[in-house]
């Protein structure tokens, strides 16, 4: 079955049209440096990796996105490209993390003063923040990812404090693995522990705290650097297999637009500004309509099916298959997922999903338990119904 997409917004993010009129944009040379990233609307092709990352923002519960090929794709352009789309959401106003929730559940001690005497005047703690793209870098140490005690202010005051890491940075934003193939195993642990739990608790000596991090994982890899293990794997809801450009116009339209924006990239984003702020105004939109959106007994039956034909066993795929579904609903200003929409996403939600070890694995244990049963049953009737011959 092929899907078409009807969805305005998925729509807006494949058309090539936006950046066509930076390239004839005046240059300018500010001779300043900066960090301004390639917007992800100046992007060409690559359809379906755009939609996985745009799906995984309207609706984290499908798990976040992992992003496969070879070197000069776009893979990393295209996620931190995402920075001016990514919406709004309600968080901790306080460094130290402290919410009003942790009051309740912990008394006053349970948050720092500053906030212990918000509280008392009946001040809120959190306020409407953008979502942050976090990105972990391959040389971090597992100190950096989860945190450890910090040793400057041990030394120079003598007191004892265990500093938050990358992973409590995470919560409630992106967190971005570049290489995710090539991390540590400690380092995916504790990534895998956390992505689980939606928290995790760092131990140092008599000091204990928990984190909250309930991030959206984005990874990428080059498979010809290795694979990536199958626990981390499953993590990631939806799978994009990206490969270069198939035409030469794709491809010589790319290299208009990457010396555009070499020669003025403020010109290049300030063109697309306009388009960009729609975007990402409808994702924000998406979000709020997300949880009144159901999905179709027909489109339910699609997807139970199609798991069960392609034996697939981990039940990760249909609720990652209809979570996408009803994201991509939601981004068409509809309030039922159909069978279009299962249709739309099932390639990127089941795939890399099926296991031929795990297959051989369960039949051989099955064919052993028929052994073990014909067996029992022999014996059964040999020795009759006390057991003696």
């Amino acid at each position: 079955m092929t899907a078409i997409v009807t969805s305005r917004l998925l729509q807006l993010l494949q058309k090539a049209d936006p950046a066509q009129a930076v390239l004839s944009a005046a240059q300018v040379d500010l001779g300043l440096a900066d960090n301004v990233h390639f917007p992800f609307l100046a992007m060409i092709g690559q359809a379906e990796m755009k939609s996985a990352l745009v799906l995984g923002l309207i609706n984290p519960q499908i798990g976040g996105v992992l992003l496969i090929g070879p070197r000069g794709t776009g893979k990393t352009t295209a996620v931190r490209g995402l920075i001016d789309l990514l919406p709004m959401v309600e968080r901790s106003a306080c460094p130290m993390g402290c919410t009003a929730e942790a009051a309740e559940a912990g008394g006053m001690d349970a948050v720092c003063p500053q906030c212990a005497q918000k509280l008392g005047r009946g001040e809120p703690l959190t306020a409407l923040d953008r979502v942050r793209l976090i990105e972990l870098p391959l040389n971090v140490q597992l100190e950096d990812v989860i945190g450890g005690i910090n040793e400057r202010l041990a030394i120079e005051q003598q007191k004892v404090r265990l500093d938050r890491g990358i992973l409590s940075f995470a919560d409630q934003n992106l967190l971005y693995v570049d290489e995710v193939n090539l991390l540590d195993d400690d380092i995916v642990n504790a990534i895998l522990d956390a992505a689980a739990q939606g928290t995790y608790t760092v131990r140092r000596g008599p000091l204990t705290n928990t984190y909250r991090a309930r991030f959206t994982l984005i990874g990428s890899m080059n498979p010809e650097e290795g694979t990536l293990r199958p626990q981390i794997m499953d993590r990631f809801g939806l799978r994009v297999v990206v490969s270069g450009l198939g035409t030469n116009e794709e491809r010589r339209e790319v290299t208009r637009r990457v010396q555009a924006f070499q020669d003025n990239r403020y010109e290049f984003v300030a063109r697309l500004a306009e388009a960009t702020e729609q975007v990402a105004n409808e994702i924000n939109v998406a979000r709020a309509r997300l949880p009144h959106v159901t999905v179709a007994p027909a489109a339910e039956r699609l997807a139970l099916e199609l798991v069960s034909h392609l034996r697939i066993h981990s039940s990760r795929a249909e609720i990652v298959t209809l979570q996408a579904a009803r994201a991509r609903a939601v981004a068409d200003e509809r309030e039922t997922a159909d069978v279009a929409d299962v249709a739309a996403v099932a390639p990127m939600a089941l795939r890399l999903r099926y296991s031929s070890f795990i297959a051989e694995y369960i039949e051989a244990r099955r064919q052993e338990d028929t052994a073990i049963q014909e067996t029992l049953e022999s014996l059964l009737v040999t020795d009759g119904p006390e057991g003696k011959r």
